[in-house]
């Protein structure tokens, strides 16, 4: 069975809103946006992730999924995930096989996001955007599918307390909205093996 086969029958049916933060302002307004979770077609499949560059306005020096907001010709959030995975990595919309979505994430700084599940082939030249992306990565699907790995933090911003999760893979520290959609990931594939 394929691996796009085997994900396909093994995610679940998600609850449509996952909220990053609990501690999060009501009536605060969002900002539609996408991102795509790529993985990797090999035997032991891997997760691409990027590393923002250290200097961004927005989000700087964290690991994200690639993606974005949504621009007034993007047909659905799919197609948001497609075209900014082709803007920020390099990786053209046909190399991705959609699998499914997630549902939907919003975040403290005013985003609500969509996941998008997509097989890609390994290895693939893939050359990151130099303004927004420092670096691309992979890291195994089974790392970041063990329950072990999700760790609960909090931190005080804004004058609140905010809770997040985050996973620590080697030297690299994966948290907030992207650790979230990892957890979020984890618990659709349960039956992933």
């Amino acid at each position: 069975m394929s691996l796009a086969d085997r994900l396909r029958r093994t995610l679940v049916p998600f609850t449509d809103i996952t909220t990053e933060d609990s501690g999060m302002a009501a009536g605060l307004s969002f900002t539609a946006a996408a991102v795509l979770i790529p993985v990797t077609d090999r035997p032991e499949p891997g997760v691409l992730l990027t590393l923002r560059h250290a200097d961004l306005r927005r989000h700087a020096g964290q690991i994200a999924f690639p993606g974005g907001r949504a621009d007034p010709g993007d047909v659905d959030a799919i197609a948001t995930a497609l075209r900014e995975a082709d803007e920020e990595i390099g990786l053209a919309p046909p190399m991705v096989q959609v699998i499914g979505t997630l549902g939907r994430h919003r975040t403290g700084t005013g985003f609500e996001i969509v996941p998008v599940i997509g097989v890609v082939p390994p290895d693939l030249p893939l050359v990151p955007h130099e303004a927004e992306v420092a670096s691309i990565f992979e890291v195994p699907l089974a790392f970041l599918l063990e329950k072990a790995n999700h760790s609960r933090r909090s931190m005080e911003w804004g004058g609140k307390t905010r809770h997040f999760y985050e996973i620590v893979w080697g030297e690299r520290r994966i948290w907030g909205a992207t650790a979230s959609m990892i957890v979020t990931l984890a618990d659709r594939l349960k039956a992933f093996a």
